[in-house]
């Protein structure tokens, strides 16, 4: 069976490929020379644009098929350590409880490498004992994470990330002060645990646990600071009051924290927490955050100023316009964005159409075709179709159901 076209188009990571044959009819159960699934083989790549296309197949997938080596796709992609095929898998009903040829079911699976360690676990499985290589990589969803590859095999650190994830749905609620250590085992705040412990904390939704949070401000350890904030921030991204009751204490707290925090990687979700928060004495702190050093501070604050901006608030777009001469390409393609719908940053946005970065004379391009203004619509024909897994596929959205059309673009 190595020959049939779905087995090929899967080891090819062709997703355009995959999808046109399953619409044709082909199976998506189909099994290589080795009697290995093709939902295996795109777990085993790491492709999750792949898996997507079988896993929405008009014929059933068999989610919970072994493979000859006793694993279903959920523990391989448990054992790769790839987040977000796992969490994919399992909002597609994977069943975590069965169990790999050591006895082990989705969440003792994901502790035993947690436990053991990627790097211990790949030279016990391997036999090698030269040197582990390591490269950075980014998974299907944009988070960074780390490929760690020995004696042939290759898997990513999200196992802790996994297995937080899991514990919930076995009942299981590491407190506050776990969640914690396990995120401070990993010193790059980008990495997947970060947002997976975070996002756990967070969803306790317990003030107790915020409390804690909160008084992570004064640690002198700034990774400890970073996590109480992010918790915070999370708290204020989703809140769902009708009122102010919930978000004031947590706009108090950050105001006052912003001003004197001095590590830029906590100033990251103080500065994303008032610009989500609804609170009006957020934006003064937002013009100031404006000017932070560090570009991704800078976003953020430019973020909260894009609906005042739009509206017209002088103050707003006049941040927004000097932006787009930031020396950092995402602050340029965040005031793009934030000037979206001003009617007063037609010229501004076409001076973006020349940008070195791609990005910032895309979105400036959007901006103006959305105004019908035709000024960077040779800059939108140049990119060709845009289709899922681009960069723009979400912005295009704008484009596509203007009343205005392109005609190169689908």
């Amino acid at each position: 069976m190595g020959g049939d076209p779905l087995v090929a188009a899967v080891r090819s990571g062709d997703a355009r490929a995959v999808q046109t044959l399953v619409d044709k009819g082909a199976d998506p159960n189909t099994v290589d020379e080795h009697g290995t699934p093709v939902l295996c083989l795109a777990v085993d790549a790491f492709d999750l644009p792949v898996l997507t296309e079988l896993l929405s197949a008009d014929r059933p997938v068999q989610l919970n098929r072994a493979t000859p080596d006793g694993r279903t796709p959920l523990l391989r992609a448990i054992d790769r350590g790839a987040c977000e095929i796992t969490s994919v898998l399992m909002s597609s009903g994977a069943y975590p409880y069965l169990r790999d040829s050591d006895g082990r079911d989705a969440l003792e699976l994901a502790r035993h490498w947690h436990v053991t360690g990627a790097e211990s676990e790949l030279r016990r499985r391997s036999g090698a004992t030269g040197p582990v290589i390591r490269r950075a990589a980014r998974d299907g969803w944009g988070i960074e994470c780390e490929e760690l590859s020995l004696g042939g095999l290759t898997v990513r650190n999200g196992h802790a990330a996994i297995l937080t994830e899991l514990e919930p749905k076995y009942g299981i609620k590491p407190s506050f002060g776990e969640l914690l250590a396990r995120a401070l085992t990993e010193p790059d705040i980008d990495q997947p645990v970060w947002p997976a412990t975070t996002f756990a904390a967070h969803e306790r939704d317990d003030p107790a646990l915020r409390a804690e949070a909160a008084a992570l401000r004064n640690r002198p350890d700034p990774l400890e600071r970073h996590f109480g904030a992010q918790v915070l921030r999370l708290a204020l991204l989703f809140d769902e009051s009708d009122d102010d009751s919930f978000e004031r204490p947590i706009v108090d707290l950050f105001l006052s924290w912003a001003a004197e925090e001095e590590d830029p990687r906590v100033m990251r979700p103080l500065a994303a927490g008032l610009a989500d928060a609804l609170d009006p004495r957020a934006g003064q702190a937002l013009h100031t955050l404006i000017q932070h050093p560090d570009p991704e501070v800078r976003r953020w604050a430019l973020s909260g100023l894009a609906s005042p901006a739009t509206s017209g608030d002088p103050e707003a777009l006049a941040a927004a316009l000097a932006c787009t001469r930031d020396p950092d390409a995402g602050v340029r393609e965040q005031a793009c964005r934030a000037l979206n719908g001003s009617p007063a940053a037609a010229d501004a946005l076409a001076a973006c159409l020349t940008d070195e970065a791609e990005a910032v004379r895309v979105m400036a391009a959007i901006a103006l075709f959305v105004r019908d203004d035709p000024r960077g619509d040779a800059v939108l024909r140049d990119l060709g179709p845009v289709e899922q897994g681009s960069p723009y596929f979400a912005d295009f959205h704008q484009v596509w159901y203007h009343h205005r059309t392109l005609s190169t673009v689908d």
